[in-house]
Parts: structure tokens; C-alpha cells; sequence
């Protein structure tokens, strides 16, 4: 199963601002320009974090993003469920249907990753992991292509 980058990047905009002290906000810009990817994309995915209360958006001169909810009550396998399609195939058109158990397969398959996600919370990727603090709060932002 392959994540899509809405939701790849997703996490990532999350774990950055997990990084941040307490309160602390940032810019989608800051963020697009750790990641290197086009500042449009990350527009979208900032909008669907806060419709989704995991990222606080305040307007205005003194606005920004920060995380909506403290990042050990950030669940990873929630955010994926709410932002991934989780359809893996579409079985609408097949002529084997009624008789296919490959449906059930792939949907077992989905829980169990999203279970295993659900061990995890933002906390968990972010606390005591140095390196990722030397890279991500290096001065001048460095771009982060993890594929």
C-alpha cells in the first residue's frame, strides 16, 4: 500500500510542527520550503488538517499553523483513515463480484496497517529523535525529499 502524497506530506507538515516549541506557529511557506514541495499542494493539505482539528489556522499579520491538538493525542492511523482514500480497489464494474473474496482480502490487509498505525501518535515519531531535530530546525531550511 502505497500512501498518496496529500497525506504523505500530511504527516510530514505535522511531524515539522510537532518539532516546534509549545505554541509556537509557522507558515505553510516554511514548511513547503522544508519539504520542497510546490506551496498550492501544501495549501490544500494545511486547509484539510485544520477542517480536521489537527492543525490550529489563525489569519491575519500575526497568523499561522501549529498543531490543533498536542501531538501525543495525535493518533498516526487517525490521521490516515481521515485523509487517505482507503479503497483499494474498485469492484463495481467486475463481472467476478459476487464470488470474489479479494475484496476482503485487501479490506483485512487495510485494517491491519491502520491498526498498526494506531500504535503510533505524533509524539512517538517526534520525542527524543535528535537527528530529526538537527535537520528539520537547521538553519537555512534544508528540503527533506524522503521517498
Amino acid at each position: 500500500m502505497q500512501l498518496t502524497s496529500f497525506t504523505d506530506y500530511g504527516l510530514r507538515a505535522l511531524i515539522y510542527m510537532a518539532t516546534l516549541p509549545e505554541g509556537k506557529q509557522t507558515s505553510i511557506t516554511e514548511v513547503t520550503e522544508i519539504y520542497g514541495v510546490s506551496r498550492n499542494h501544501m495549501v490544500k493539505i494545511i486547509n484539510q488538517l485544520s477542517r480536521l482539528g489537527f492543525v490550529a489556522a489563525t489569519r491575519g499579520k500575526n497568523g499561522g499553523i501549529r498543531l490543533g491538538i498536542k501531538a501525543n493525542q495525535i493518533v498516526i492511523g487517525d490521521v490516515v483513515r481521515k485523509m487517505e482514500p482507503l479503497q483499494l480497489v474498485d469492484c463495481s464494474a467486475c463481472v467476478i463480484t459476487p464470488a470474489c473474496r479479494l475484496r476482503k482480502a485487501l479490506y483485512d490487509a487495510v485494517q491491519l496497517f491502520l491498526k498498526e498505525l494506531d500504535r503510533y501518535t505524533l509524539a512517538d515519531l517526534v520525542d527524543g529523535n535528535s537527528p530529526l531535530y538537527e535537520i528539520i530546525l537547521s538553519e537555512p531550511p534544508v528540503a527533506i525529499n524522503i521517498k
